[in-house]
């Protein structure tokens, strides 16, 4: 008989504030922060600190590669972010919902930007191509192709009109959207460009690269009839193309390289952020302000010369020099200081540096500016910390710092109390106290490097074994650190609890094992009762212990040595009993069975074993993971073992049967820990991308066949993608001067929907034929017709139609371009039936215009499709101007 088990699925994650990959933006009325959680978008409400909404994406598409890489947020409350799959996800930030996903790109999406009206997307990626889309058609208009490597930034000008955007290949492309086609080419710096933005006005466009300047380009502007604003006799052919004029550089305090350049929104601030601790503010002066810095400028300069040749005066001169000072100062003068040149030094004043404790990672101005200060500037800092400064005329102050909801840095161990209420997490610095259901913080408590944990039975305290070999004991109902206890001489390992006894034991570095009591009582001189720990006995070890386990029975202890062995003592006399010897590297995690007949081990040599405990033979070897097994433990009361392994995944296994049943993808990093709840309902992980998952077990059933089918299937999948694009695509050359292409990509839906189209066309086709030849032999008998069941009762027409049902907007394009000329053709001749469908109008359109382009020289060499042709174009544009 086929054994059935029940699934696990990914049910939460939380501890991520800020991810390190992607940039934070606010929302456009200000109230809100949107800040990348790894797949998530976390919106912060800033005043409040709180998390009130999370953007996720379906669970279907989830899985490492899709990491939240860009976000923008539109002047309605549509926000867009862009993945490392490539794919764009536009969100309704009121409702939280997805409202449409656009595929277009091949790499990770680097750059997203809103024009002013919110109705066009520009994106960049790290296939170097740059893709507008039409937010309010959910499609993708063209791709703008010539960069030579990965698109870093990109922004809007000239109403939306142009776009301009930068790239690592040390260029800046203007690029016309009416015409479709690349303007200007904008070189000099002299690496690559990381950032560009442009002032509200448009004066300035502001460029930041790993050059020790700033560099500031001036705006054309063209009038309504087309002549450039600023133009006059320089207007030549020349220059008729040139947008972008260099204006100057401003010489950056910073030695790292340039992340982000901002204005704010008022356009009076601009913001450079480094690859590092510092933001620098500068402060941009009106014209007037410009003007008076750059004549007190060149008076200085004027007196300095002044100074200069008085000292450097000769004697049987000296009454010449003085004739021709006065002669310059009478005939220049008024016109340098009545009209002096403003350089980019008189518009750009550094007001402040912000010096942050950790590395930034990206910043963002609010556009609501608060009273009493010229703006306001969140950041994200690399240890998952979100910082508010308020930035005033004579300083910056930290108004606010999100830091609660997460680690600073990696989740070394996680444990569960015994009724699962409570979740405790250790990292370098913190244990952190969490509702597992929730994922809300309820306690933060300060500590040292946390590598082990536990929660004793009473579920009032929890341990935690330290780098430094101590033992901290946690008052978790009052979340405090109780007593700091020095328990052994190198770093603890590992800790497990004595089954039915108030004891547990630890594992250290300093080769000792050591056994210790527990109880509740009062200290003479102390009001209230406390834990109390005593260390009972301790057992010498010949190498540093990395883990320990008890067996159910109590009767047993197991130490995992550096060796790459395992001792199995008793535990009660420390006498010997087994040696568990086979993996080649040491053993970094093992658990024993609730009943105590089999015992599993992880080691860094990817391998997990699994051992009877009564001789100490390996009942098997598997070959479990791509990198070191960090974590193996038992679902209680059954041998089903889940293990986690540095190569981010989550594996569940059947240790009598020796089979992989689940892999569990979500982590995007290394992950450290595990922890089983006692009913086997959920598991939770802890990693080092700061996350901790919970995945739940459902009641849906699944068979270790249908599985392994499942994963080849995939991997056939990725290696389709992978055999045409990479092994035997030609490489296509890129014009320099920049091409278009189409918007869309290809995808496993788009090949999907082309089949079902094909399908339908063939149902109906035979449907039609059954229906005339049904109609020819019955003219005169009234028989009723046997209609195809799979047709659900539609007309052939329709049937067709409904195939596009489920095809997204965007994907119409890509659907179909991979349909034969023979099935367009049966394609067209339907359009004329669903165009008196009035809420279908549009749909038609595109259908027939895409086909059209498609396929125009072989229609025009069809004689068959003429008379196709002829009845679209007569109804074609009466319902258009119908509709």
């Amino acid at each position: 008989m086929v054994k059935a088990y029940l699934r696990y699925e990914p049910a939460a994650s939380f501890g991520v504030i800020a991810s390190v990959v992607s940039n934070i933006t606010y929302d456009s009325s200000g109230k809100h922060l949107l800040s990348p959680a790894l797949e998530k978008v976390g919106v912060w409400h800033v005043r409040q600190g709180l998390c009130t909404k999370t953007l996720t994406p379906s669970s279907s598409s989830r899985g490492p590669s899709l990491a939240v890489n860009s976000i923008a947020s539109s002047p309605s409350s549509l926000i867009a972010s862009g993945y490392g799959d490539g794919s764009i996800r536009i969100w309704d930030s009121d409702k939280g919902t997805c409202e449409t996903t656009l595929n277009g790109h091949k790499g990770a999406v680097t750059a997203l930007r809103y024009n002013k009206t919110g109705s066009l997307l520009a994106s960049g990626s790290k296939d170097n191509d740059v893709i507008l889309w039409d937010v309010v058609g959910e499609t993708g208009l063209f791709r703008l192709r010539g960069h030579r490597d990965q698109v870093t930034d990109v922004v809007f000008l000239s109403s939306g009109k142009k776009l301009v955007s930068s790239s690592k290949d040390k260029f800046l492309r203007v690029w016309d959207i009416d015409t479709q086609h690349c303007m200007q080419i904008v070189g000099g710096h002299h690496s690559e460009i990381w950032s560009l933005d442009v002032d509200l006005d448009e004066r300035y466009l502001v460029t930041g690269s790993a050059d020790n300047e700033l560099r500031f380009y001036s705006i054309k502007h063209e009038s309504a009839d087309g002549e450039s604003v600023n133009g006059g006799e320089e207007s030549s052919i020349q220059n008729k193309w040139e947008v972008l004029r260099h204006f100057g550089e401003i010489q950056r305090q910073s030695k790292d390289r340039v992340a982000t350049v901002q204005f704010n929104k008022s356009g009076s601030l601009l913001a450079c952020q480094v690859a590092g601790k510092t933001v620098e503010i500068y402060r941009i002066l009106d014209d007037a302000e410009a003007k008076r810095k750059a004549k007190r400028r060149v008076h200085r300069k004027k007196e300095k010369k002044h100074s200069k040749e008085a000292l450097e005066g000769i004697e049987n001169v000296d009454g010449n020099n003085e004739n021709k000072g006065n002669d310059s100062s009478v005939t220049h003068g008024p016109i340098e200081t009545s009209n002096p040149t403003v350089t980019v030094p008189d518009v750009f004043k550094l007001l402040h540096t912000i010096r942050a404790s950790k590395k930034i990672c990206s910043i963002s101005f609010c556009p609501i500016t608060p009273k009493n200060s010229l703006g306001s500037l969140a950041l994200s800092l690399n240890n998952n910390l979100l910082e508010f400064y308020s930035i005033e005329q004579g300083e910056t102050k930290k108004t606010l710092a999100i830091d609660l909801q997460g680690h600073r840095s990696d989740v070394r161990s996680v444990t569960l109390s015994s009724d699962n209420t409570f979740l405790m997490s250790t990292s370098h610095n913190a244990v952190k106290i969490w509702n597992p259901s929730t994922g809300s913080c309820l306690r933060t408590i300060d500590s040292g490097y946390g590598l082990c944990s536990l929660i004793l039975p009473t579920n009032k305290y929890g341990l935690v074994g330290t780098k430094d070999g101590t033992i901290e004991i946690i008052d978790i109902g009052s979340g405090t650190c109780v007593e700091v206890m020095e328990a052994h001489g190198g770093s603890v390992r590992s800790i497990a609890a004595l089954p039915h006894k108030n004891g547990f034991v630890t594992g250290s570095a300093d080769h000792d094992v050591k056994f210790w009591e527990y109880q509740i009582k009062q200290k003479p001189g102390q009001a209230a009762k406390q834990l109390i720990v005593s260390n009972v006995s301790t057992m010498k070890m010949n190498d540093d212990a990395l883990v320990v386990a008890i067996s159910p029975d109590a009767k047993y202890i197991a130490v995992a040595l550096l060796d790459s062995t395992v001792k199995v003592h008793f535990a009660d006399t420390f006498k010997f009993f087994l040696s568990l010897y086979g993996h080649k590297l040491p053993v970094l995690c093992m658990d024993i069975s609730s009943d105590g007949d089999l015992i599993v081990t992880g080691s860094a040599d990817k391998n997990i074993k699994i051992w009877g405990l009564d001789f100490g033979d390996c009942h098997k070897s598997i070959f479990a993971h791509a990198d070191s097994v960090m974590a193996v433990q038992f679902v209680p009361k059954t041998h089903y073992v889940f293990s986690v392994g540095k190569d981010r995944l989550v594996k569940y296994w059947d240790a009598d049967k020796f089979e992989l049943l689940l892999t569990l993808e979500g982590h995007h990093a290394d992950i450290w820990c595990l922890a089983v709840s006692n009913r086997g309902d959920f598991i939770v992980t802890g990693s080092h991308d700061r996350s901790i998952r919970r995945w739940d077990r459902t009641e849906e059933q699944f068979f270790i066949e249908e599985e392994k089918e499942k994963r080849l299937e995939e991997m056939f999948e990725a290696d389709i993608d992978n055999a045409f694009e990479n092994k035997y695509a030609l490489k296509e050359e890129i014009p320099e001067e920049g091409a278009v292409a189409l918007a869309g990509k290809q995808t496993q839906e788009t090949l999907s929907a082309t089949d079902l189209i094909i399908e339908r066309l063939d149902i109906a086709e035979a449907e039609e034929k059954c229906i005339a030849e049904h109609q020819e032999k019955n003219s005169r008998n009234v028989a009723v017709f046997q209609a195809n069941p799979l047709m659900n009762g539609l007309s052939p027409s329709d049937y067709v139609l409904s195939a596009f049902s489920d095809v997204h907007s965007n994907d119409l394009e890509q659907t179909l371009l991979a349909l034969p000329f023979s099935d367009a053709l049966k394609l067209l001749s339907y359009l004329k039936d669903w165009t008196s469908y009035s809420d279908k109008v549009e749909l038609v359109c595109r259908i027939g215009t895409l086909l059209l382009q498609t396929h125009y020289n072989q229609l025009l060499a069809t004689p068959a499709a003429r008379p196709i042709l002829t009845v679209f174009s007569d109804i074609f544009y009466e319902r258009v101007k119908y509709k």
